[in-house]
């Protein structure tokens, strides 16, 4: 699972290997909240803002909206940035973050993540529905343009190791030629979210059960 407010959303001209790697399950859990992931969007659309100016996204109180940097600077998510007035305490993306290599074979690791995707997948697919639903008003070639699809198919663990490093590989070439805050000033452009989901189908003893 990665995420970051620059390539699969996201914050940095860096790749997805550039990105922290979290394993320890205090910081998974960390971000397992609505609030900070979207402060971690927002601050990976800017240089810098303060805690009022999250707040005023996140819909809380600035006291509220410090204590969630706070918690996110804990584990490396965002860092405080230089400002003008020394009064003004202002925040920056670390940028972007990452979890799963190193983390599934820790149970605690598994179980911090089984809190964060729900949260992760939850905010693409709100996106996709707000497109579809603005149908009517959506420019017919960027409607034209947009595309999701499903594939299913039989791998191996090697197969799906090389499947996945070959779509990162390919992103993170995109995310490299057309980096996205050096384009945030030009009118021929939009956000794009771009997801792939990619995960064995559960089996039946790997559905969870009735207790």
């Amino acid at each position: 699972m990665s995420g970051d407010s620059d390539g699969n959303d996201p914050t940095s001209t860096g790749t997805i290997s550039d990105k922290p790697n979290l394993t320890d399950p205090r910081a998974i859990r960390a971000l397992a909240h609505p609030a900070r992931l979207a402060i971690l969007e927002y601050l990976g659309d800017r240089e810098s803002a303060t805690a009022t100016e999250c707040a005023d996204i996140v819909g809380l109180s600035p006291s509220a909206t410090s204590y969630h940097l706070r918690e996110l600077a804990k584990y490396g998510l965002v860092q405080e940035a230089p400002g003008t007035d020394r009064r003004e305490r202002r925040w920056r993306s670390s940028g972007g973050w990452r979890v799963g290599d190193d983390a599934g074979t820790d149970p605690a690791a598994r179980a911090a993540t089984q809190l964060l995707a729900p949260l992760v997948l939850a905010r693409g697919d709100e996106q996709a529905r707000r497109f579809f639903d603005a149908t009517p008003h959506a420019d017919p070639a960027w409607w034209d343009t947009a595309s999701f699809s499903e594939s299913r198919m039989r791998l191996t663990l090697d197969e799906l190791r090389e499947l996945t490093a070959a779509c990162v590989e390919l992103v993170e070439s995109f995310a490299k030629r057309y980096p996205r805050k050096a384009r945030a000033g030009r009118t021929d452009t939009r956000d794009v979210l771009l997801e792939i989901r990619a995960f064995p189908v559960p089996g039946p003893d790997e559905r969870p059960t009735d207790t």
